[in-house]
């Protein structure tokens, strides 16, 4: 495993998805696919569109045509090889998945089965953002590594476990419950900061729905300085690594420190209002 500098993090992803273009294409077109202009994340795509030196597109700029995902230009059609996708499975193409998204590209599916495209990441891979999937984690390491995890997990309860549903209905007040397919700081409740009706209301959704819950105790997330308005106060702050997989793996120091900008919160996630800082590695 290999680690590179922090400032060539655009280089490296770039690297990454030129290793999945079809072999025998001598100038693979890579295109970044991005919801638009209103997806609380559309800076980040197209600042790393601009830094790897590839086309930012929306799903109106792609066709499928003659059997291959095209990018319409000035000069007419150009095939597209590898698409680094920033839109969700169930929007990317209207034909096999949800038949109302305007933001995907229809067809486009058929191109990827029959191989004349690459996707990263993957179709599917957003399995793994079910949060129950975290709770078996020591077990996966275990299972196809043979070996223990290094660093322990966060203590997780599965609501459709009787017992652990048990304990985290009495108490709510003190963990963290979170809805298993959804992201972005929505369908969670964060029991030190909620009210009794909060508490009440999650805990008849558990009840009504337990495979869809996960909880876990609060933790005690670092805070920094951080500048609101003309001073200077202290808010919560978490790391978000990032692991690019290639011809090698190799994990970038750093990361995106995501700030929570509202006073007290322990939710930085940037649809709830939360924000990014600079992160420095020190040698």
């Amino acid at each position: 495993m290999a680690i590179r500098p922090v400032d060539d993090y655009a280089g490296q992803l770039l690297e990454a998805l030129l290793n999945l273009v079809p072999s025998g294409l001598p100038d693979p077109t890579v295109v970044v696919l991005t919801p638009g202009i209103y997806n609380s994340a559309y800076f980040e795509h197209s600042f790393l569109a601009q830094q790897m030196g590839v086309e930012l597109v929306e799903g109106r700029d792609l066709i499928v045509s003659d059997g291959y995902l095209q990018m319409r230009t000035t000069k007419g059609l150009k095939r597209v090889d590898v698409v680094y996708r920033r839109i969700d499975d169930d929007f990317i193409d209207p034909q096999v998945f949800r038949s109302n998204s305007l933001l995907g590209v229809p067809g486009l599916t058929e191109v990827y089965r029959s191989g004349r495209v690459a996707i990263a990441n993957a179709l599917g891979t957003g399995v793994a953002d079910d949060k129950v999937i975290y709770a078996y984690v020591p077990q996966i390491i275990r299972y196809y590594l043979d070996e223990d995890a290094l660093l322990p997990n966060v203590p997780t309860y599965l609501c459709w476990e009787k017992d652990q549903q048990d304990h985290v209905l009495k108490n709510l007040d003190s963990l963290v419950v979170k809805s298993a397919n959804e992201s972005g700081g929505y369908g969670m409740l964060i029991g030190t900061q909620s009210t009794e009706a909060d508490r009440a209301a999650f805990a008849d959704r558990i009840q009504a729905s337990p495979r869809n819950y996960i909880a876990q105790p609060t933790l005690c997330l670092s805070r920094v300085p951080t500048l609101i308005g003309d001073r200077f106060e202290g808010r919560h702050v978490d790391l978000r690594p990032y692991i690019l997989y290639g011809k090698e793996i190799y994990v970038n120091p750093g990361g995106l420190t995501r700030v929570a900008l509202k006073k007290g919160s322990l939710v930085v996630n940037s649809s709830q209002g939360g924000g990014s800082k600079d992160t420095w590695v020190v040698a």
